[in-house]
């Protein structure tokens, strides 16, 4: 019999015996001291009750013992690939916290897998797209370095060609250090140096960072905020992020248009808006403008590659941030970061 091949329930039933055998020499021994002869029907009422103490022990560890080989097909399903394989939980007793317990372990499995496949297909098309992304500039060098081999004769053409390799080059710079900066992002090796800072100074930073381009392309930078406002924050990272959307901003603004950089505390959060008057963004891609690499159809952006706003929404989460974006084509766009003041909570 199967049942007793567990030595645990070897045991038990030996106990059972045990104890009945020891309860039936007692009684017979008392009944021998007061009657001076042996019962039978101690003998007969100790058989029957062993009997079916025997037979209740039988059905109950039969009955388990199918619950557990139940549950081990549902494991070996699982393990040979049905991984919506599950054990029956629905009553109450260790048994079932036992099973529920490998259920929960499937289910935490399965949630490992899943993201193990989004990782690797999300490396995948990280791969593809920084491949996509360096085969531009890589075949515009090659282009330049013929032509300077081969055509260049006027140092006029020379400083020219030798200006637009180094354009292709700032490209791929710039891709490199924000793959390098997502990266460390992503894997939480970044400690931010948080300080108390003056968002007025970091502002005007920022302005300056980008008053030669705004200057050579006839565009207006603005700050409007109080310069008494403070922010706890890493004064670099948030520059970064600023930045970003600053440069986004110029990107997609033509001449004479105004790009804004905003601020205030409110009672319990930071905000500050980056707004232009520039050519807006589709509906299409507002819900696509954090992705990494995205490039809409609408846009006659062509040089960017597509991570200044996913660095920018990184940088603002690092800071338990959020960052919205409202935008209609041919009205501009508003980006929008929030930051809230935990001591204010």
């Amino acid at each position: 019999m199967k049942l007793f091949v567990d030595k645990e329930i070897k045991r038990f039933f030996f106990a059972v015996t045990g104890i009945w055998i020891v309860f039936f020499i007692g009684a017979e021994g008392m009944f021998w001291i007061d009657c001076h002869r042996l019962s039978a029907w101690i003998f007969l009422l100790v058989l029957a009750g062993a009997a079916l103490t025997d037979m209740v022990s039988i059905c109950y560890f039969t009955r388990q013992n199918r619950k557990l080989e139940q549950a081990q097909a549902q494991i070996r399903a699982y393990l040979d690939g049905d991984t919506t394989a599950r054990i029956d939980c629905d009553e109450e007793g260790e048994l079932y916290k036992l099973f529920h317990g490998i259920n929960s372990l499937a289910a935490v499995l399965n949630a490992h897998a899943t993201k193990e496949i989004r990782e690797k297909v999300f490396l995948k098309n990280t791969i593809s797209d920084i491949s996509h992304q360096l085969k531009t500039p890589l075949a515009a060098l090659n282009i330049y370095n013929g032509l300077l081999q081969e055509e260049a004769e006027e140092e006029s053409q020379i400083k020219e060609f030798a200006s637009l390799s180094e354009q292709e080059l700032d490209r791929i710079e710039t891709l490199v250090q924000n793959l390098l900066k997502m990266t460390r992002l992503d894997a939480g090796s970044i400690i931010l140096e948080k300080a108390t800072e003056q968002i007025a100074d970091m502002m005007q930073d920022i302005r300056l960072q980008f008053a030669y381009r705004a200057e050579q392309e006839k565009k207006t930078l603005l700050l409007s905020g109080n310069d008494t406002d403070t922010f706890f924050c890493d004064r670099d990272w948030i520059l970064e992020a600023v930045g970003n959307l600053v440069k986004n901003a110029l990107d997609h603004t033509k001449e004479g248009d105004r790009i804004t950089i905003s601020w205030k505390c409110m009672a319990s959060a930071v905000q500050i808006v980056v707004a232009d008057n520039g050519c807006g963004i589709h509906p299409e891609d507002l819900h696509h403008i954090f992705k990494r690499f995205y490039r809409s159809r609408f846009s006659k952006d062509t040089q960017g590659i597509g991570l200044g706003l996913p660095l920018a929404k990184a940088i603002v989460e690092a800071h338990n941030g959020t960052i919205e974006v409202d935008s209609e084509p041919g009205r501009g766009a508003v980006f929008t970061l929030y930051f809230l003041i935990p001591t204010k909570l």
